[in-house]
């Protein structure tokens, strides 16, 4: 993809952190939320290196913090405490602002829910941020990438118009369509039926490959953990095992 020539190139990874640090980063992390019968605490000291180009797969039983994990990385949710660095960067020195312009250059989220935009098309929704990130070819790319994902005869149709694959295989186009560092992917298939969500499975780690992105894939799906590098396993707010790379 082509950039426009007044927006920088993305540096790449490793020359800019060094081969040798993590692109993600948590270092006891703990989330602690009011509710009415007092204090949860959601996240107990979180420690997670991941080192770039890992695939990782995040297990263990509802409750136990993985979802909120994978929002602290993506700094769509502030910890109570604990460091969080992602591709060398300190998320608690950002602003929102800065924030989102960090997630929009490079982080690709897949959600179980799609997430997409109702009143756009397939076409305009991949288009979205490339286009927020400057690309001057945004909807030809965004059309390359649903091609990539077998849906170039569905560019002009919106979410509601397509099945629930085809509105995961929009998102994941998406999600990739920058080329970010880290994709991250929330139960991606959990509203797939099982052989929908594993051809859209077959396209996320071969997308991942193309772009050379770190993954961080939660699952209850053994199958696809045994596709991962390493199994990261939580139980009540901790990380209980595969926390640090072999």
């Amino acid at each position: 993809m082509t950039p426009l020539q007044t927006t920088p190139q993305k540096p790449d990874a490793a020359s800019e952190i060094g081969a040798a640090e993590p692109i993600v980063e948590l270092s006891s992390i703990a989330l602690t939320l009011e509710s009415g019968a007092g204090k949860v605490n959601i996240l107990r000291g979180i420690d997670l290196m991941v080192a770039a180009g890992e695939r990782i797969g995040v297990v263990g039983p509802s409750g136990s913090g993985k979802s909120t994990m994978m929002m602290i990385a993506a700094g769509l949710e502030r910890p109570s405490s604990g460091l969080v660095r992602i591709a060398g960067q300190d998320l608690a020195a950002m602003d929102e602002d800065d924030l989102a312009l960090f997630r929009r250059d490079r982080i690709g989220i897949v959600f179980q829910s799609f997430h997409l935009v109702p009143t756009m098309t397939a076409l305009e929704n991949v288009a979205v941020p490339l286009e927020f990130a400057g690309w001057r070819d945004a909807f030809e790319q965004a059309a390359a990438a649903l091609e990539e994902v077998g849906l170039s005869h569905r560019t002009t149709h919106y979410p509601g118009q397509l099945s629930g694959g085809e509105q995961q295989r929009v998102a994941l186009a998406r999600a990739v369509a920058t080329e970010p560092d880290l994709l991250l992917a929330d139960e991606p298939t959990g509203n797939l039926d099982g052989e929908t969500g594993m051809a859209v499975i077959d396209l996320l780690f071969a997308m991942q490959e193309r772009i050379g992105a770190t993954l961080m894939l939660i699952t209850h799906d053994r199958d696809l953990t045994a596709r991962c590098g390493r199994v990261v396993r939580m139980k009540d707010g901790r990380i209980i095992d595969g926390g640090m790379p072999p």
